[in-house]
């Protein structure tokens, strides 16, 4: 479930991120995958307080968030010509082969190690609203921004060509292990 008013501004960057409670290193929480989609909310110095599509909120190194484009690109033309129904499909698939996972695990047919390894390496993104549409393409390293018909990349890991230049609203490259 979307968070109401969910925006994204900023993509994790591709190593992930550590994320805390509070704008305080000794109170750690889970930490962010790589691309995950984020709302910037606040600024503290350095600290940065995101918000997810699923309304979660932590605290993180501000520096280190990918900006993203204020509006999604424009869906027209050659870079948003891409039809959606096969990334859907395989994110479709994949929370399939977690679903059954969970179900495996839940049933006691797999243990805790059998469950990582059956999950490893399997990377689903996903935030629709309304007619707009956010999903990450793992193949690509991507994540794309839909209007039902088209995509258009929105934030990627990989470089991007001039040759891809047209017009569209700027795709932010992220760069492994580069300063952000």
């Amino acid at each position: 479930m979307t968070a109401p008013g969910f925006r994204p501004t900023h993509v994790v960057p591709p190593s992930g991120m550590s994320a805390w409670e509070a704008p305080d290193p000794a109170r750690p929480t889970v930490p962010l995958d790589a691309l995950l989609p984020v709302e910037l909310v606040e600024r503290r110095g350095d600290w940065g307080h995101i918000r997810c599509a699923n309304g979660w909120a932590a605290w993180v190194d501000g520096r280190r968030l990918v900006a993203v484009p204020e509006d999604p690109p424009a869906v027209d033309g050659p870079d948003g010509t891409a039809d959606p129904r096969p990334l859907l499909a395989r994110a479709e698939q994949a929370l399939a082969d977690y679903r059954s996972a969970v179900e495996a695990l839940a049933a006691g047919d797999l243990d805790g190690e059998a469950f990582g390894t059956r999950t490893r390496g399997l990377r689903i993104g996903l935030v629709v609203d309304g007619e707009s549409m956010w999903l990450y393409d793992p193949q690509e390293g991507r994540w794309v921004y839909g209007d039902g018909r088209r995509l258009t990349t929105y934030a990627t890991d990989r470089a991007v060509t001039g040759a891809d230049d047209t017009g569209h609203a700027p795709t932010r490259t992220v760069v492994p292990g580069g300063e952000h």
